[in-house]
């Protein structure tokens, strides 16, 4: 039985604050992914406390052609967040077994800017700059709606549902440390305003994992995060963008000036790299 899609969103207040991250409450837009046989077999091998979620990694084509087309069998309503998406089912045996699903036209519904647009977009963003933190994301139409399809990353938890920011084994400090950093750099270049404790996921393998942009790529330029340290490739990758490059991968979600945005806030951020810089020496500020 199919759950019938409607525009229109259930809103559910909610807020969230931390010292270390911004406050605000979004879906966890991610949809569930089981392995195929081959990939199962993989991890099964390995202990639960090293499997990895980001199993897109390497075949990020087939699982976008999936999430796009596979047929859905059955759907249901979730009340995760206040857009509380569709959970939509795959057939058994496929590639996925399901993911989640939510219609989000861009607009004010909930007293800021969302759009269903930016998520897909901030996905692309990861794939232009090696990030592999956002899960598979596409554009779909359900029951005449069109909205985003998102793949479910398993097995990984929410900072919330851990009840913060966890904290690693000493053997994963170093990795820990550097993925902090990057995902912290991500969220201030696509002025994420909503990187709230439900979107930060971590794995068994202590990689993060970013969810949810609904209100990223506007045309703000605050940095949400006061940044100490840089991982230096990633930022030789966001410098080298050039509106060129990104108006390539992202017309189809977003207008010139948001487009514009994502640079202005890179010279922003260039600047608090500056004084960082200033203040520590590189070697105290940048990660190699």
């Amino acid at each position: 039985m199919f759950v019938r899609i409607r525009p229109a969103h259930a809103v559910v207040a909610l807020a969230m604050a931390t010292a270390m991250f911004a406050s605000g409450a979004t879906s966890r837009l991610v949809a569930f992914r089981a392995p195929p046989a081959a990939a199962q077999s993989e991890q099964s091998a390995k202990p639960q406390s090293e499997q990895s979620a980001k199993t897109w990694i390497g075949r990020t084509a087939e699982v976008e052609a999936y999430l796009r087309t596979a047929p859905i069998v059955r759907t249901e309503r979730t009340d995760r967040g206040v857009t509380q998406p569709v959970r939509a089912f795959f057939a058994p045996g496929g590639l996925l077994a399901s993911m989640t699903w939510k219609a989000l036209p861009p607009g004010r519904p909930h007293g800021f800017y969302e759009s269903y647009k930016s998520e897909i977009a901030a996905y692309e963003i990861d794939k232009l700059l090696g990030l592999d933190m956002v899960p598979p994301k596409v554009e779909r139409k359900i029951d005449g709606v069109t909205g985003v399809a998102v793949m479910w990353v398993t097995p990984a938890r929410s900072f919330a549902e851990l009840g913060g920011a966890p904290k690693p084994p000493p053997r994963m400090f170093e990795q820990w440390n550097r993925e902090i950093i990057r995902a912290k750099m991500f969220h201030n270049f696509i002025g994420d305003i909503d990187p709230n404790l439900g979107n930060w996921l971590v794995d068994p393998a202590w990689h993060i994992i970013l969810i949810d942009q609904s209100r990223a790529l506007t045309t703000t330029p605050k940095l949400v995060h006061d940044m100490q340290r840089i991982d230096q490739p990633l930022w030789a990758r966001m410098s080298g963008l050039t509106e060129e490059a990104l108006a390539a991968a992202l017309s189809q979600w977003l207008d010139r000036g948001q487009i514009r945005a994502i640079l202005d806030r890179r010279a922003r951020m260039q600047k608090q790299i500056d004084a960082l810089v200033r203040a520590k020496g590189e070697m105290h500020v940048f990660v190699r």
